[in-house]
């Protein structure tokens, strides 16, 4: 059986305070995130990032913390052909506009997050979008912490 390895992101931005994902239409009508076969000598990042920017025209940052897999058969003229594996990464830009590579995109959109999970083609492109928001929201909620100082509630302070 013969095995194949792609690498891609699950690409986001954040316009007016809104986080938007951004899905990919494929020419056969199939929303998904961008993605694409390793090149001899590239890394699994190297090809996610080259990816990205092909499909979509966007250089992105990929954040630290976040690798995910996906493997399943690809059919071709009704029999199993090879096994797929596809690694993706989560990736961010901003102030960019994306294009859309015309002989592999058909479209580009920017959605919300239940908005994407709605439109995205395949199960585990939800899945794997609901493990790339849970993520976000662990960042945003470690960012968004301040320690305490360890002084006394204002309302309890009692001058002399």
């Amino acid at each position: 059986m013969k095995r194949e390895k792609s690498c891609g992101g699950v690409v986001f931005t954040r316009i007016n305070g809104q986080l938007l994902y951004l899905l990919i239409r494929s020419r056969q009508g199939v929303y998904g995130f961008p993605k694409g076969h390793m090149e001899r000598g590239e890394t699994e990042r190297e090809t996610a990032l080259r990816e990205i920017r092909e499909e979509t025209g966007l250089t992105v940052k990929l954040l630290g913390g976040f690798r995910e897999t996906d493997l399943y058969s690809i059919h071709r003229n009704g029999a199993q052909s090879a096994v797929k594996l596809v690694v993706y990464y989560l990736g961010e830009f901003h102030g960019q506009e994306p294009h859309p590579q015309e002989s592999e995109v058909s479209e580009i959109v920017l959605l919300p997050y239940e908005d994407a999970l709605e439109r995205l083609s395949f199960i585990s492109a939800r899945n794997l979008l609901k493990k790339a928001e849970s993520r976000l929201h662990q960042r945003s909620s470690h960012h968004n912490h301040r320690p305490s100082d360890n002084s006394k509630d204002p309302a309890e302070h009692v001058e002399d």
